[in-house]
């Protein structure tokens, strides 16, 4: 059930720096890591992102009532496979170049953590618009998240920032002109490396208050009615 005294500010703000999906709850890990190599790429993803969260999470809140427990989350999916699908179409038609940077990690949008994660722990619990703004609150968190990777990762591997960013307004970003740029950034070891440091920025700014130890059970787990360690009253953590 839903809290009628919700604080729809906190709901808000909760996603970009306390519940921070990719640097606090470190979903979503797949699209951070490989888009990344430039900023304007981050923000493609995250706003793409932001779309299906907002609009699966309102569909989800509304449905909550009527989809049967035992089917809800391949249910979940369906609606965020049909958002999905209009955010792909919208970005082809529009914006070509941020498509074809993107690649498959588009489509990939309807397995991502943070889409199923909110509908099943938020959307499902809470009214509409509270459903709305942590949908808005975690796709800014998550565009932030990627466009402060992408900018490290294309100053430090490139030399350029926001470059190819022609689809924003803008015609040719920041080029430094480095002789010899750290390729490895560009590479998987340098968005690991990227990855921990702003982990560790987090937990620094908020002296340890958002990251923090969780505690995983069977309760939390979406898989949890499936799995046979559940039936039988516990699991291995």
């Amino acid at each position: 059930m839903s809290n009628p005294k919700t604080n729809y500010l906190k709901v808000l703000t909760n996603g970009i720096l306390k519940e921070n999906p990719t640097l606090v709850l470190i979903l979503g890990t797949c699209p951070t890591l490989a888009v990344t190599t430039m900023a304007v790429n981050g923000i493609g993803m995250g706003v793409a992102a932001m779309a299906v969260l907002i609009g699966s999470n309102i569909v989800i809140s509304l449905l909550k009532k009527i989809i049967p427990d035992s089917v809800r989350i391949p249910c979940y999916i369906v609606v965020i496979a049909a958002f999905v699908t209009i955010v792909q179409f919208l970005v082809k038609a529009y914006v070509p170049v941020l498509d074809s940077a993107l690649g498959v990690y588009l489509p990939l949008i309807v397995v991502n953590c943070i889409i199923l994660g909110r509908a099943e722990m938020f959307a499902n619990k809470n009214n509409v618009v509270a459903s709305a703004l942590d949908g808005v609150g975690m796709g800014i968190g998550f565009t932030i998240a990627l466009f402060c990777m992408g900018t490290i990762r294309e100053l430090a591997g490139n030399g350029t920032w926001m470059s190819g960013a022609a689809w924003l307004g803008i015609a040719n970003g920041i080029n430094l002109h480095w002789d010899s740029p750290i390729i490895v950034f560009l590479l998987a070891p340098g968005g690991f490396l990227v990855f921990g440091f702003l982990i560790a920025a987090v937990n620094y700014l908020t002296k340890g208050k958002a990251i923090k130890k969780k505690e995983f059970g069977c309760a939390g787990c979406l898989a949890a009615s499936a799995c046979s360690a559940a039936q039988k009253g516990g699991c291995n953590e």
